[in-house]
């Protein structure tokens, strides 16, 4: 059954911090938490560190008063800010997921499927109608849980498509429960969803950093017909003007310097310190240059885009803050063996500029829906 719910439009201003903003406006964006709900928890921290205490105690709140959805939300920010390898951050996420089955106990399936020396927990939402117009798989992508992005999922099932959504190595409970770490290979995990539940011809959507992932995926997974990269990476230095890629490449390989650099930037910023912990944590790794190594591991090269010869849709904020349009221009003109391309910039006027959309998610599952009705009519 589809738990439907409307989402609100606006990004909103619920803490100077610009991080912590984001992710309080990623629990409001997909509809897991109102505004007022949000803004009484804010009110009573002093620091972010307090950040997962309190939001805890929200949600117990919550479930105790019978409002699971709005505690699966206040949850789902406590795990994102317990720090990765302290005792608590698998028994919040316990507790998380097992608020999500709760919340959605009906209509969703949970499967486990082997990879590796673990299992990728994977979704399956059937269509609203029947008969369906086809599979889709949704991912997400550096720090998410697939769970948070329901509201996607239920309305590309409303459209008339077979959902199933996973995460894989590195991500959610691949990561806490299957204890798989992260791969940038992402048509290894694909293909183990496609060969369990014995699948083709299927529509890939990569949510976040994801939008690298699924690309990859699809340049080198045949069964993968069409993809959606919401938004692309291509490669994490074409962040920087072309002239300063070549030196960002010298420096980056003196590897003993980038893991003092790393080291002591990371106590400096709390920022950076999320990002660093949680790439070691994913990686399961200790040594800091291994940040360095990820991220760069995400490069034009390894990405393949040449090889890209399906149906694709790029989504794109044009003040994205984590994957800029730069990158969306560079991963447009890589995709040259594409069957058809198709690039939706979203604007702030449509309150959906930033990343993922977060202000309009609506308006972006209505452009991902439309395009997919179009592809399988």
């Amino acid at each position: 059954m589809l738990l439907f719910t409307s989402l609100p439009v606006g990004f909103q201003t619920f803490h100077p911090n610009s991080f912590l903003n984001y992710q309080l406006n990623r629990a409001h964006g997909l509809g897991w938490l109102h505004a007022h709900e949000i803004t009484e928890v804010i009110e009573q921290l002093q620091s972010l560190d307090q950040v997962p205490a309190a939001f805890g105690r929200a949600s117990a709140s919550a479930e105790a008063a019978g409002r699971l959805r709005s505690a699966t939300g206040f949850l789902r920010i406590a795990e994102f800010f317990t720090p990765q390898l302290s005792a608590e951050k698998l028994s919040t996420y316990r507790q998380y997921r097992n608020l999500f089955d709760r919340t959605f106990e009906s209509g969703v399936v949970r499967h486990e499927v082997p990879y590796g020396s673990g299992t990728i927990p994977a979704y399956r939402l059937p269509a609203a109608d029947s008969p369906t117009k086809g599979m889709v798989l949704i991912h997400g992508g550096f720090d998410s849980v697939i769970e948070e992005f329901y509201v996607i999922w239920e309305r590309i099932a409303a459209a008339g498509f077979d959902v199933i959504a996973f995460d894989g190595p590195g991500q959610g409970g691949a990561r806490a429960i299957g204890g798989l770490v992260s791969d940038h290979d992402w048509e290894k995990p694909v293909a183990a969803i496609l060969d369990h539940f014995e699948l083709s011809e299927v529509t890939l959507v990569g949510i976040s950093m994801g939008g690298y992932w699924c690309l990859r995926a699809a340049a080198y997974e045949p069964r993968i017909a069409r993809v959606v990269s919401w938004p692309p990476v291509y490669d994490w230095l074409f962040r920087l003007p072309a002239g300063l890629r070549g030196p960002t490449r010298w420096m980056l390989a003196r590897r003993g310097f980038m893991n003092w650099s790393v080291g002591v930037r990371t106590r400096l910023s709390p920022i950076l310190r999320h990002v660093v912990n949680e790439v070691l944590y994913i990686s399961g790794r200790t040594d800091p240059i291994t940040v360095v190594d990820w991220f760069m591991g995400m490069n034009a090269e390894h990405l393949g885009s040449d090889r890209v010869t399906q149906d694709v849709l790029i989504l794109s904020g044009e003040h994205d803050a984590f994957q800029p349009p730069v990158q969306t221009r560079a991963q447009v003109r890589a995709l040259s063996s594409a069957r058809s391309l198709t690039v939706r910039m979203f604007t702030k006027a449509e309150h959906a500029d930033s990343h993922c959309q977060m202000g309009n998610v609506e308006l972006a599952c209505s452009v991902v829906t439309d395009w997919l009705r179009r592809q399988c009519p």
